[in-house]
């Protein structure tokens, strides 16, 4: 809701929270439609500019989903950075991988882009988009390309006035054309979910020398204004060669960040520098943020690899989430002589959901039975006391640990009557609130759960012959685990040895960073360990990962290849929601929906985020509300 009468608006709205972790998640809208029925530029009148809804609620300083922002009109700086870190130095982040493109908008190089371009762990280096999202805070967006924002009550449109000091790297100004050739280019070439977010809007049209307006479709919903503001670059409408946007290439686009690439080392490194005439460092959004002089991202074929370059100094920060690796390997000098700092972070947003995914798409995972029978023996109890110190929680939801879980919540009646038309869609226990994940004794191979899984997979046909589990049609359950790296295998070894009890048969195939990104884009596998960061503000990007479109899509995040109808209803529902009552209900009755559909065998999570990190950075002693957040560190000896 746009902020600009805070009396006119308390009494009517109820502040929820709502966000998402890193933000690792790619926001999507899914759905083509071309970029000549909706590009209109052209100058519009003040009878252009009537209202189309009862109610203006702008124009303002920043938007929020629900409620008010946290933050008042001429706030000096986001709450959780510091206004006067020393600027100048340099970090080393440090990645697994490859890359090969700088235009993290295609999808010839969705996956093997250079880091920190468009970033949500690092910063957005390089590109901007209208608004900038505050991580301290419910979904609110603050100025940034745009210093306002102008919406109606009902959301049919929004409208931006452009910050008149934003530039290109060039220096040539941002404009409202270059707002609306972003557009037209992006649906035309680029990938989803850049390229299909011109489904829901009806026009674009330049409404002043600084003005663009956004009026939307029937398609639209109330979270989308809040996407196109704070989710799409803006892109340089005179810089960039239409024909060939959609190749991989190593010749950067121009931008409009605090940084410029100083030197590209493809495949191997990157390295941006600070721009010293970036057109936004004393906006507020930006007010200690971005204060390195330089950052570099360093490429490592192997996270071994990559945790020795720390060691080494190559580089400066090392997220580590193995408890045991916490444990044990950090016993070297840099850490005995204080250089190199063990850091605990902590968030309040809900836990990342990370399992063994089954891909539906295979004949043998179609069958849910045999999915909940199979999920049912993952010795949770046993890898967490022997591999991870007990360090470990359970995950048990998709909102584990937020009051958008459904975990010991039974349905209320909202929640109910969303899922009346999809009978059996939620599995009894679920609906109650009582259902939880098998717990083991903790010894390996607990016969009593052992039991029952065969019991359930007897049921779905299966018999043993000769050692084996087989079908009706006398096939073996087999199948396999496609792996990453050493501590996905170790996990999938753990399951394979458990799965071996009840005669399935397990290969566990490890493949490199290329490999593995070009089968998951063309959901070549069985079973793979993926992660779905979750958000007190869950929307429209859970199209990519969990809707009927989405399961054919290559590039998706439907990893399971999921496509049920009540899975697009509930997700149009969350994105619908007016209030926060119908919103908790709706997300709520997704995640019974997703529990109980038994996609995932949910694996566990840390309550705390570790970083270790040299001693000659720093970080605000205030942690943001979604966790660390790189671009608020310093280099203590900077100027």
């Amino acid at each position: 809701m746009l902020h600009t009468d805070k009396t006119r608006l308390s009494s009517r709205l109820v502040s929820w929270n709502v966000f998402m972790r890193f933000g690792l998640i790619t926001l999507l809208i899914v759905g083509l439609f071309s970029a000549s029925a909706f590009a209109q530029t052209a100058e519009a009148t003040q009878d252009t500019q009537v209202l189309e809804s009862a109610e203006n609620l702008g124009p303002g300083y920043a938007i929020s989903m629900y409620g008010e922002p946290a933050l008042p009109e001429g706030f000096s700086h986001l709450s959780y950075a510091n206004p006067n870190a020393p600027k100048g130095g340099a970090i080393a982040y440090g990645v697994v991988g490859s890359f090969d493109n700088v235009n993290p908008f295609i999808l010839k190089s969705m996956r093997s882009t250079a880091r920190g371009l468009w970033d949500p762990e690092f910063g957005h280096l390089y590109f901007q988009s209208l608004m900038m999202r505050s991580q301290d805070e419910p979904f609110t967006l603050y100025g940034l390309l745009a210093e306002k924002a102008e919406m109606p009550e009902d959301r049919s449109w929004i409208e931006f006035t452009l910050n008149p000091n934003a530039k290109w790297h060039d220096g040539m100004p941002i404009t409202p054309e270059d707002v609306i050739y972003t557009y037209d280019v992006l649906t035309e070439k680029a990938r989803p979910p850049f390229s299909t977010r011109t489904k829901r809007i009806k026009s674009i049209e330049k409404t002043g020398d600084l003005k663009v307006k956004f009026t939307f479709n029937e398609d639209s919903n109330r979270e989308f204004p809040l996407i196109i503001a704070g989710f799409t670059p803006v892109l340089p409408k005179h810089a960039i060669e239409r024909e060939t946007f959609e190749n991989s290439t190593l010749t950067p686009i121009i931008g409009s960040g605090p940084y410029k690439i100083s030197s590209i080392e493809v495949g191997k490194q990157i390295k941006f520098e600070k721009d010293p005439n970036y057109w936004g460092k004393d906006l507020p959004v930006m007010k200690g943020l971005f204060n390195f002089d330089n950052v570099t991202i360093e490429y490592f074929r192997q996270q071994n690899t990559l945790f020795e370059a720390f060691k080494k100094g190559i580089i400066d920060v090392f997220a580590e989430g193995d408890p045991a690796k916490w444990q044990r390997n950090y016993d070297f000098e840099s850490v005995a002589n204080g250089d190199v700092i063990k850091g605990e972070f902590t968030s309040d947003d809900p836990a990342t959901m990370s399992g063994f995914v089954f891909n539906t798409r295979r004949p043998i995972f179609e069958d849910k039975a045999v999915r909940q029978a199979i999920a049912m023996t993952f010795d949770f109890e046993t890898v967490n006391k022997n591999l991870f110190f007990g360090a470990y929680t359970r995950t048990q939801s998709f909102w584990h640990g937020s009051d958008l879980s459904s975990i010991s919540k039974p349905a209320n009646e909202i929640e109910k009557q969303l899922l009346a038309d999809f009978p059996g869609a939620v599995q009894a226990d679920i609906m109650d609130g009582t259902w939880r994940l098998p717990v083991t004794d903790a010894r390996g191979g607990d016969r009593k759960i052992l039991r029952e899984t065969f019991k359930r997979l007897q049921k779905a046909g299966y018999s043993r012959k000769d050692g084996l589990l087989v079908g009706p049609d006398g096939t073996a359950l087999s199948f396999e685990i496609m792996t990453r790296n050493l501590s996905e295998e170790k996990i999938a070894l753990s399951f394979k040895a458990t799965l071996k009890r009840l005669g399935i048969t397990v290969e566990i195939r490890s493949v490199d960073d290329a490999q593995y990104q070009q089968r998951l884009n063309t959901f070549d596998y069985d079973m793979v360990i993926a992660g779905y960061s979750a958000s007190l503000s869950p929307g429209i990007e859970q199209n990519w990962r969990w809707s009927s479109d989405a399961k054919t899509s290559e590039g998706s995040f439907n990893y399971s290849g999921t496509a049920e109808p009540v899975v697009d209803y509930l997700i149009q529902k969350i994105v619908e929601a007016k209030g926060s009552e119908e919103f908790v209900a709706a997300v709520r009755a997704f995640d019974r929906v997703l529990l109980s559909g038994h996609y995932i065998i949910p694996l566990y999570h840390l309550d705390k985020q570790w970083i270790a990190y040299r001693s000659y950075l720093g970080h605000p002693e205030k942690t943001a509300l979604y966790g660390n957040r790189f671009p608020t560190w310093w280099h203590k000896k900077a100027n």
